[in-house]
């Protein structure tokens, strides 16, 4: 295999934590809202909490991110 091509499959690779990030946002979001409908007096104290949740997910999708370009330009 060639290299390049190699450098190419590793960079597609390590973008599906994109998606992967993207995925963990909506399922919190949704979860939140879920219950926040069921019982509105928490939702306030329970909104920080998501915001965190939502925070850490879209670190490790940028994370993937920076893998995915230093792959494909560094290495």
């Amino acid at each position: 295999m060639d290299p390049v091509s190699a450098k190419y499959i590793g960079a597609g690779l390590a973008s599906i934590g994109m998606g992967g990030a993207a995925i963990g946002v909506g399922l919190i979001f949704g979860n939140f809202l879920s219950g926040a409908l069921r019982n509105p007096s928490a939702s306030d104290a329970q909104f920080g909490r998501a915001f965190i949740g939502a925070a850490l997910a879209e670190g490790l999708g940028i994370f993937a991110f920076v893998v995915a370009l230093l792959l494909l330009f560094v290495l």
